[in-house]
């Protein structure tokens, strides 16, 4: 059945979606705790990618997000992060192996606060992710939406102002604990 609103959804994406996981990130910038980013996770929507990052999160499997930093943070872009291997944006591996596929686009970005997969390109998904600070209409259906900022947008836009056009940080952006709530 047709429904109010569903032309602008099919011409936009949704959003948004149902939270089913609540995790966390502790930063710290400088060396200077900067506190807590909170984010909802899309677990009906994207199942595979929300199991991912949440055990990224807890570090249930050995490694995660833990001691890892922010490597390339863009004012009005986006924080850029996940990469606990070699901390500069090469590396990093999800808990299904090296990369996994793109599991949907379902969700599109919906402006600051998205959370989001990087990638390398098509079906390259590891544990690397970003934070948008603006509107990225251009990712969407190449990178994969699983969540969205729900407290501490204020601790996201600290680390924003860490960033420059480059993407370096002029200070080291830590996320010293991560975990689920």
């Amino acid at each position: 059945e047709w429904k109010r609103g569903g032309l602008m959804q099919g011409l936009f994406g949704k959003k948004d979606a149902e939270i089913t996981d609540t995790v966390y990130f502790d930063v710290s910038i400088g060396g200077e705790e900067a506190g807590r980013i909170e984010m909802g996770l899309y677990g009906s929507v994207v199942p595979k990618t929300v199991e991912n990052f949440k055990t990224l999160c807890t570090g249930a499997k050995g490694f995660g997000y833990s001691k890892s930093i922010f490597h390339r943070i863009i004012p009005e872009f986006m924080i850029q992060g996940g990469d606990f291997t070699n901390f500069n944006g090469t590396g990093g591996k999800s808990i299904y192996g090296r990369t996994f596929d793109d599991e949907n686009f379902d969700i599109v970005h919906g402006g600051p606060g998205t959370l989001s997969m990087a990638n390398a390109g098509p079906n390259t998904n590891g544990s690397q992710f970003f934070i948008c600070t603006a509107d990225t209409p251009w990712l969407n259906g190449k990178h994969t939406v699983f969540g969205k900022v729900t407290k501490g947008m204020d601790i996201v836009r600290k680390i924003e102002r860490c960033g420059q056009m480059s993407g370096a940080p002029k200070e080291k952006v830590e996320i010293i604990a991560s975990g689920a709530l």
